[in-house]
């Protein structure tokens, strides 16, 4: 939706993401979103009780942190009169949180609001079969020995087989694939190679060691655990991967066929991003200098047999709405879920007949260059915290375009289930600053 009022980001911050390594890291979901929030409002002088609410994202809630916003917001000391909600759409999770704070101040429903993601996916619990949940109950109720021991013999070791919650929430249950399974078809739809996939997916890893060294990740606050250890970078980076370790990886979601593997998809990682967003008046009221504007946003839907493909059905509307080619944005973010559904996003994208078909154009939409995509590497090296995702492209592409001194770019993700999402924005790098009307300072308003 285009909005009515300018929406600013003021400030954001995102913890290190951390690769689950098939154990319950050190922090929760709600550690994490603290972790980044903290610092995120330390370095303003306002009080947080002025925040309006707080929305955050996230996919699979902990037993112990439902509504896990609300929780965040009185641990981070925001107040008890803050209302704090969480909302769930997949991986746009996140971008969700955000796009829903935009709206509501653009709607003048608030004037400051934190949003953004989390997700702590090693902490993705383990669950038991609905048959041994069905023996609990029938065991529960009985009174008598002899019923006990009825129940007892009725117990079987089929029933002490666990569910694994993550395997089953990267399955979409109506078409029964797994997002890998997804991802192979877009692979197939556009004759995507895996050398093609694991190319990009080297590029991501070299992309991010660079930006990593360089100084160019300054939205990322340390995390310090409670064994006094230090997480300061994304962990899962592999800076020795070579074309040779990624092509001796087998195909994970269709073997011996297929050409999606561990090494060319988003790493299982646990993180947090959040945004400080405002209008107008927040930003002249607290003297903000703003990283940039959200212009616009739009969500879209598709065949979820190719949900890989959803950042090319959100953003074609977005950039007709607002009369852009590919050409004029100069940086882009889509979130990398696998090397396979980014390359198959720039196939559709120059693609005549998918344009036409799918995407109500009257031919193909352009060549988007990676040269401006995921400049400082995605998901394949960073990690894919699913909640946080989508918040964490939004946040980054706000600083890559500063960083290149540019003004336009668009932020895109694919949604399991078949969704997309994208967001334009608008760096405050190229903008001129604006007196604020008492006189006080100056704020940058684009």
């Amino acid at each position: 939706m285009q909005f009515p009022q300018a929406v600013y980001v003021v400030d954001g911050c995102r913890t290190p993401f951390l690769k689950a390594r098939g154990r319950p890291g050190p922090f929760t979901a709600a550690d994490l979103a603290v972790a980044a929030g903290r610092p995120l409002l330390a370095r303003h002088g306002f009080d947080p009780g002025e925040i309006d609410e707080v929305i955050l994202g996230n996919v699979v809630a902990g037993a112990d942190e439902a509504n896990i916003a609300r929780i965040v917001t009185l641990r981070l000391g925001i107040g008890d009169h803050v209302p704090a909600w969480t909302v769930h759409r997949n991986c746009a999770s996140g971008m969700q949180a955000v796009d829903t704070a935009a709206a509501d101040i653009a709607m003048g429903r608030a004037s400051l609001v934190l949003a953004g993601g989390v997700e702590s996916m090693s902490h993705i619990p383990i669950l038991w079969s609905r048959a041994l949940a069905g023996w609990l109950g029938g065991w529960a109720r009985a009174r008598t020995l002899s019923a006990k021991l009825r129940a007892l013999a009725a117990l079987r070791p089929a029933h002490f087989k666990p569910v694994i919650a993550l395997l089953r929430g990267l399955r979409d249950p109506v078409t029964g694939l797994s997002m890998g399974q997804t991802a192979e078809n877009v692979a197939r739809r556009f004759a995507v190679t895996r050398d093609a996939m694991d190319e990009f997916a080297l590029q991501s890893h070299r992309r991010l060691a660079d930006a990593i060294d360089h100084g160019r990740l300054g939205e990322v606050h340390p995390l310090f655990d409670a064994g006094g250890e230090v997480h300061d970078a994304d962990d899962g980076l592999r800076r020795d991967t070579t074309m040779e370790k990624l092509a001796a990886l087998k195909p994970v979601f269709d073997p011996g066929v297929g050409s999606v593997t561990a090494g060319n998809s988003a790493q299982v990682t646990d993180g947090a991003a959040l945004l400080l967003l405002a209008g107008e008046a927040a930003v002249r009221r607290h003297n903000f200098t703003v990283l940039g504007r959200i212009v616009d946003s739009e969500w879209a839907a598709l065949d979820p047999a190719h949900m890989g493909l959803g950042p090319v059905h959100s953003s074609a509307p977005l950039l007709r709405r607002n009369k852009l080619r590919l050409g004029d944005v100069d940086c882009w973010e889509i979130n990398e879920a696998f090397a396979a559904q980014v390359l198959g996003c720039i196939a559709a994208f120059r693609d005549r007949d998918y344009c036409r078909a799918h995407l109500g154009a009257d031919g193909a939409i352009g060549d988007l260059s990676t040269d401006i995509l995921n400049v400082d590497g995605g998901s394949v090296a960073i990690g894919h915290p699913v909640g946080a995702s989508g918040a964490r492209i939004v946040l980054h592409l706000l600083h890559a375009l500063a960083g290149r001194n540019a003004r336009r770019g668009v932020a895109a993700i694919c949604i399991g289930g078949g969704q997309g999402g994208s967001m334009l924005l608008e760096s405050n790098a190229t903008a001129t600053p604006v007196t604020t009307a008492g006189g006080s300072g100056s704020v940058t308003v684009n």
